[in-house]
């Protein structure tokens, strides 16, 4: 299967009751489970647990324990509230009786109101950006976490990974980078919603180290996410262009905060996301 598939693949969970869905891993996996990849299973578990299907409003994850690769996860239904307009429910993640991580997802539809966002960055054509795969040519080495990872997500920067960035020298506040599946996804929310919460988890800390001019690979760096929330504000199709704009508010204390806006090709303001992690940074002990 190509790495598109394989997304698809995972987030097809199996129900084993009304509350209890089983999830797999796919063929290429970090040390231990990747996190954007549990919070795209268990969205799809809250979903797929409705009676009457409401949008998402809101995802908010706190991650607990790693998750081993070898070993399917268990997501565990709690539902909270059912109403016609409103709905919560709590997802538990867990491997063999151990809770990985801990999800509650809120639905609502509101129906027509004031409506604002903040304004969209530049919105350059993606098609005109280099793709993921050209950026990590010659950098196989330097990254290879990236370099191997799966990609289902297609990824153009407007600006220079931080890889590239720090061989250069260079620092930056932001980062921006186009996203969309790799493949023409079903007429289905759930699923649209799940990829964008599954890349919602890739380059939103990136800000903290490019902010330093510091770079994966490159510098002795920690990090480990503490937990990551999305709001959802409108409907999108995510095998569309999205833009992904994340910046790092603050670092301290060993921990850095990353925040992000996914907007459309037009500007408006789909999504916004709020990563914690724990960096660490140890100076002078490059690994590459």
């Amino acid at each position: 299967m190509s790495d598109f598939d394989e997304l698809l693949a995972i987030l097809q969970l199996d129900r084993l009751d009304d509350s209890l869905f089983l999830g797999t891993h796919p063929s290429k996996n970090p040390i231990r489970t990747f996190g954007g990849q549990m919070m795209a299973q268990a969205f799809v578990a809250a979903g797929r647990s409705l009676d009457n299907p409401l949008p998402p409003s809101a995802m908010s994850v706190h991650f607990i324990a790693g998750g081993d690769p070898e070993l399917d996860l268990e997501f565990h239904v709690v539902r909270l509230r059912d109403e016609r307009r409103f709905a919560n429910r709590r997802v538990d993640v867990m491997q063999k009786g151990q809770l990985l991580t801990s999800a509650m997802v809120s639905y609502l539809t509101g129906g027509r109101g004031l409506e604002h966002g903040v304004e969209a960055p530049p919105l350059d054509d993606p098609e005109n950006l280099p793709p993921i795969d050209d950026l990590l040519r010659g950098y196989e080495d330097v990254v290879p976490h990236f370099a191997n990872a799966l990609r289902p997500i297609e990824w153009r920067h407007t600006n220079d990974p931080a890889w590239v960035m720090r061989d250069k020298g260079e620092r930056l506040a932001h980062n921006r980078v186009w996203m969309k599946a790799r493949g023409a996804m079903p007429d289905d929310p759930v699923l649209h919603g799940a990829a964008l919460v599954y890349s919602s988890d890739t380059t939103v800390l990136d800000s903290i180290i490019t902010t330093h001019g510091l770079s994966w690979g490159y510098d002795r760096i920690f990090a480990v996410t503490t937990n990551h929330s999305v709001w959802f504000h409108r409907p999108f199709r995510f095998d569309d262009w999205l833009l992904y704009s994340t910046t790092s508010p603050v670092a301290a204390d060993s921990r850095g905060l990353g925040s992000g806006h996914f907007f459309d090709g037009s500007g408006r303001l789909l999504a916004t996301v709020v990563q914690e992690g724990i960096v660490k940074y140890f100076p002078g002990r490059p690994t590459a």
